[in-house]
């Protein structure tokens, strides 16, 4: 198919500011419907455009594809503001290419990460032209789950993602229109290149290179608590204004899968939605990492992103029917076995919610033999101890990562942790060797009951698939400032010494472990520089320097009137 390609079309928004757009579409002058994509990181950059969805096969299969820097980036005009005119702007946009003479008036949306977000802002204004949507790998708030993670700050993704995208684009960009000098620009990639080591700086709210290329990092900071910046931005705040079936795609390496999973499970009864769940990290990287690769499976079983994408728009842009309807609404990658299964809904409704309990002597942090996971509940059994110092923190290894590295997943998924839990301030619980195979697939809790020597500290935990030769591989891990413990709107500090229970969202897996195998959860109080290292200290951590760190001394109980415990989602089928 011939193909018609307009290039730096200026779309002007309701305050008058242009917003630079290109059109790709069959040649002729029919009418089609359109697949919107906005995003920040530049729209001449191929390799972002087809991230989550090849826009040249979907123009080829009968749409107009209508792609948009958004405000403030590139080649558009306006300042740029994470988030706050997304909404507005991607409504507007969505009103203007209905209104055009090759489109049919019938617009979705498409597009990863950022340009997922930008799709769901843009539903909340319910576009009377927004008919379908196809969001790959984000999210539905930006505090919990982008930002901030179990109220501590994302640091690894927001200084790596701040740093070398955003503010080497800005640099860029004001070197393009004689706005600035080379220097600004050597300047901004220097910063980038050198994130890994700015990881370390505090106070975080001084780090210098953000405060004129992204000073909207300090506006996340100066946020610590979810509040009405945060909900003002939120998708999940207007989901009674979205009526736009959504295809939903995640990763289970994802640092966005909480995010992509409470989409589906809060809009699936409001307007239709499917979900897909591959062994990726934060992009379609086919389920291949640095010790573990999922294999052909993990690019094949999900049948082609762009080829479900354009079934889907098929059926609510075209109106072809085609079975959409009809086919199960959730599909997901099971780790182990490594093959694709498609389900009834998520959680999956057969699943045994199964409590595993913490045990030890004492000395699980000490130990390796000492802590224990089980599905027996304690008894009266000493609680286990560790010293956390925000000056040695616990290091990241794998998982849900956005680190520096080729493609993000150089440092992300599944990695062996057995040198992390060697530290004393890790703990370590472990099962017996499974007789028999056993699923692992849902939503994973872990409550804690606690105690600190501190009025705030922070408490990890991580799921771990232990293999008959030692390896610890990462499956899924959470995190919780223990000040939001009653909900991340109303932080209270801990009374030092007094016993809590803490409730922490390890987010999810897919995983069978395999007979042979043995389940094991770690402890700690640190995972950096993934998350931001807390001080101690019950103040604002964005504004304290190493003078102010102080050491915890921190407990997790585990006897019969604490019975911390893992909440597992076990799936048992014949």
């Amino acid at each position: 198919m011939q193909l018609s390609i307009e290039k730096n079309i200026r779309v002007a928004m309701r305050d008058g500011v242009e917003l630079a757009t290109d059109v790709y579409r069959p040649a002729g002058d029919a009418r089609h419907p359109v697949v919107l994509m906005r995003l920040p990181y530049n729209k001449e950059q191929p390799a972002l455009l087809f991230l989550a969805g090849d826009i040249l096969r979907v123009a080829q299969a009968g749409y107009a594809v209508v792609v948009q820097d958004c405000r403030g980036t590139w080649q558009s005009e306006g300042s740029f503001s994470p988030y706050f005119q997304e909404a507005e702007d991607g409504a507007d946009t969505i009103a203007w290419a209905a209104a055009q003479a090759w489109s049919n008036g019938a617009v979705g949306t498409m597009g990863a990460s950022y340009y997922g977000a930008t799709q769901w802002l843009a539903a909340g204004e319910a576009p009377a032209a927004l008919k379908a949507m196809a969001p790959f790998i984000t999210t539905d708030q930006y505090y919990e789950k982008w930002t901030y993670q179990g109220g501590a700050f994302q640091l690894g993704f927001i200084l790596q993602w701040a740093s070398a995208t955003f503010a080497v684009g800005e640099a860029a960009r004001r070197l393009g229109r004689g706005e600035a000098t080379p220097a600004l620009l050597g300047e901004a990639i220097a910063a980038a290149d050198g994130v890994a080591e700015r990881y370390w700086h505090v106070p975080l709210n001084a780090l210098p290179e953000l405060a004129e290329l992204a000073p909207y990092v300090a506006d996340w900071l100066a946020h610590p608590a979810y509040d009405d910046y945060w909900r003002a931005i939120a998708p999940c705040e207007r989901y009674a204004q979205i009526t736009a079936p959504a295809l939903n795609f995640g990763g289970w390496f994802d640092l966005f899968l909480g995010g992509t999973l409470a989409n589906y499970a809060q809009m699936k009864a409001r307007c239709p939605q499917q979900l897909v769940i591959g062994p990726w990290v934060h992009g379609y990287n086919g389920g291949v990492y640095a010790e573990r690769n999922f294999g052909l499976m993990a690019h094949d079983g999900v049948a082609d992103v762009t080829a479900r994408q354009i079934r889907w728009f098929d059926r609510w842009l075209k109106g072809e029917p085609n079975g959409v309807e009809s086919d199960k609404p959730v599909r997901l990658f099971i780790m182990g076995p490594d093959v694709w299964r498609d389900e009834d809904d998520w959680p999956l409704p057969d699943t045994d919610w199964q409590r595993w309990y913490l045990h030890s002597g004492g000395c699980a942090g000490t130990i390796a033999v000492d802590g224990a996971l089980s599905t027996t509940a304690p008894g009266e059994e000493p609680a286990d101890a560790y010293i956390y110092d925000p000056r040695n923190p616990v290091p990241t290894v794998g998982g849900a990562t956005f680190l520096p590295g080729l493609f993000v997943a150089a440092n992300a998924g599944p990695r062996d942790q057995r040198a992390v839990e060697t530290r004393a301030d890790v703990l370590v619980y472990t099962s017996a060797v499974l007789e028999h195979d056993v699923e692992v697939t849902g939503p994973v809790r872990l409550v804690l009951y606690v105690a600190s020597s501190a009025p705030d500290t922070d408490f990890t935990g991580k799921l771990v698939d232990v293999h008959p030769d030692g390896r610890a591989m990462i499956l899924t891990d959470g995190i919780l400032r223990a000040r939001y413990r009653d909900g991340f709107a109303r932080p209270r500090p801990m009374n030092p010494g007094e016993v809590y229970c803490l409730d922490i969202d390890l987010v999810a897996t897919a995983n069978v472990f395999r007979a042979g195998h043995r389940i094991r959860l770690e402890v700690s109080s640190s995972n950096f520089p993934r998350f931001d290292r807390n001080t101690n200290t019950g103040g604002v951590i964005a504004s304290e320097g190493e003078a102010d760190f102080q050491v915890a001394t921190n407990r997790v109980l585990h006897d019969a009137a604490h019975p911390s415990h893992l909440v597992l989602p076990i799936i048992a089928r014949g």
